[in-house]
């Protein structure tokens, strides 16, 4: 019973993290107009939050270590509710660079933890199906934002409802947190019955090679998160409002794409998946970054390429527990985590600039790359592992 309720909380605190990740990206045509900035100002506001994330991914052990998962859960779901809060409430562009930084810090401890629970706790489904929870968050994010637009107040009144739900979920956390301090204890009564029998030593490239994939990986994804927006009112001439609504498909997409790939784990395996998913990402990709198509064909690439991503980022991260053994396997997933932030930090952040120095279309040949990348990265991590 423990271990179910925990399952549907670390699945809720899963929601709560998407919610935020993609509404940057659809708010930004009327932020930057109403702040008086220019496309690539987005690249910072997501480069402060993905650092932070970072950071706290990478000290996230310590400090769980010493407070436990429960309370970190729940200190992150307020840091970022109240961040939230302070972005509806913005007057400046250097305020919401302020509140990046405990907006990412709220997450990269917990995001870090919670993969590692479910990978050492639960089966590739479940891991599949926490992403898939991200998922759900990521594509509300943007619906939300799309109704907020149409607003007096627009981008603002957005952010507000999605930091009131951020902060709904903080009473949730409060109530469940008795939970976590049982899980614990029987964890280390499991672990003193049935010791795990170690693996031997890794090699020092796949320490280092597994984190690299996840900077490749969140290139590609947080890219698109955030730029897609921009190439379909910018490149496109679609309106705010149904540019929202595909940046909702494509993240959508994602979290359906993870709830069936849960479901096809044990018969296709994780590394065979993720060979799958860098080729339909990669085909929509080149699809989307087509001007020459139909539109309805170029649009339906945004969302291949979303359900291409779906089964990359879970399956890789189950696939670290089964490549090393426990103690290095949890120190990888960590540095898998922080890698990824530092790959949404960088990589968006660089495209916004080359996007102003060679326009709008030089973004999608790049990602592209990132995916070629992804797959040889990934083919020779599977070789030494």
């Amino acid at each position: 019973m423990t271990q179910a309720l925990l399952l549907a909380t670390v699945y809720l605190a899963f929601i709560s993290l998407g919610l935020p990740d993609s509404v940057l990206g659809v708010a930004w045509p009327g932020m930057r107009a109403s702040l008086g900035q220019d496309l690539a100002s987005a690249g910072l506001i997501t480069l402060v939050l993905t650092v932070g994330s970072a950071l706290s991914s990478f000290v996230g052990g310590r400090v769980l270590a010493r407070w436990g998962t429960g309370p970190v859960v729940t200190v992150s779901g307020l840091l970022t509710g109240l961040a939230l809060l302070g972005f509806a409430l913005s007057p400046s562009f250097a305020l919401l660079l302020l509140l990046a930084v405990p907006l990412g810090l709220g997450a990269g401890a917990v995001d870090a933890r919670l993969n590692q629970f479910v990978a050492a706790h639960y089966s590739a489904r479940h891991m599949n199906w926490l992403h898939g929870c991200w998922g759900v968050g990521a594509t509300l994010g943007p619906l939300i934002m799309a109704s907020a637009l149409t607003s007096a107040t627009g981008w603002r009144q957005g952010y507000l409802w999605i930091g009131g739900v951020q902060l709904g979920l903080v009473l949730l956390f409060l109530l469940v947190l008795p939970l976590w301090q049982r899980h614990q204890a029987q964890s280390a009564a499991s672990a003193a019955v049935s010791p795990t029998t170690p693996k031997g030593p890794a090699p020092t490239l796949a320490l280092w090679l597994a984190p690299a994939l996840y900077l490749a990986y969140a290139a590609v994804e947080i890219s698109i998160g955030l730029w897609a927006g921009s190439l379909l009112v910018d490149g496109r001439g679609l309106d705010a409002k149904t540019a929202a609504l595909w940046v909702s498909c494509f993240f959508g997409a994602i979290m359906l794409g993870r709830f069936a790939t849960g479901l096809l784990t044990l018969r296709l395996g994780n590394r065979q998946l993720v060979r799958l998913g860098i080729a339909v990402a990669s085909v929509g990709a080149a699809l989307f970054a087509s001007n020459a198509l139909p539109a309805p064909l170029s649009l339906a690439g945004l969302v291949l390429l979303g359900l291409g991503c779906a089964p990359i980022y879970p399956c890789l991260m189950h696939e670290t527990a089964r490549r090393f053994e426990p103690v290095t396997a949890a120190k990888v997933i960590s540095r898998q985590v922080g890698f990824a932030y530092v790959g949404a930090a960088i990589v968006p952040a660089a495209l916004g600039y080359l996007a102003t120095a060679a326009g709008l279309g030089a973004i999608m040949p790049a990602v592209l790359a990132a995916l070629l990348l992804l797959l040889l990265m990934s083919e020779a991590l599977n070789r030494i592992t």
